[in-house]
């Protein structure tokens, strides 16, 4: 497991997850009396140690813990959460069925609706939607969009995406990105972009 403290109240950590083999990453967003969860995985290694430490900053911070699902192969420890704080878990509405079969019960919402801690959902496309933190200027993506070897951004592979439409579709339908002023961009597989993230994102959307 390794943390990093993006920005004060911004953690982003890995956790190693045994059916991707891979680590991937989960983010931690504190806000005056919460704390959000996006996409969280209870690491394997070191699991007291993490519980430990989320116990403190949840006492900390008034005991109220929401969980955020980009896209439904990311519920994750979902439900471990819920159970342990009492966490509600969200997720996009095309996506209930698929959450809550991982999750149970799930609350849903559409783009443009509010969420906890400020936190915006600026798109969905199928069942996958893109967060923004309006207040730490960072996008954070599921599947969609991942970290690239060497730095920057690249879309995930083709075979990851239905087959109406593949990159092209995606490309379109995350335009909108391109409006927001973004420092940061932190995906949950590959390295973050700590720096300029629109400029990685106007390259990442450049091509048609």
């Amino acid at each position: 497991m390794d943390v990093l403290e993006v920005a004060p109240g911004l953690w982003r950590w890995t956790a190693f997850h045994r059916e991707w083999t891979q680590d991937v990453g989960c983010v931690y967003v504190e806000t005056p009396g919460s704390i959000v969860l996006i996409d969280p995985l209870v690491p394997p290694e070191g699991e007291e140690r993490f519980w430990a430490a989320l116990d403190r900053d949840v006492e900390r911070a008034g005991d109220c813990v929401d969980v955020l699902i980009t896209v439904y192969w990311h519920t994750r420890s979902a439900t471990r959460f819920a159970e342990r704080y009492g966490a509600r878990v969200w997720a996009h509405a095309k996506a209930e069925r698929t959450v809550g079969r991982r999750a149970g019960e799930v609350s849903i919402f559409e783009p443009g609706d509010a969420l906890p801690g400020g936190v915006q959902a600026v798109l969905g496309r199928w069942s996958e939607v893109v967060y923004w933190l309006p207040e730490h200027r960072t996008v954070v993506t599921g599947d969609v969009i991942l970290g690239a070897d060497g730095g920057g951004l690249r879309l995930c592979p083709e075979s990851w995406t239905p087959k109406a439409g593949g990159h092209a579709a995606w490309r379109r339908n995350l335009r909108p990105l391109l409006d927001l002023p973004a420092e940061r961009v932190l995906p949950s597989h590959g390295e973050p972009v700590l720096e300029d993230g629109a400029a990685a994102l106007r390259s990442l959307l450049a091509a048609d």
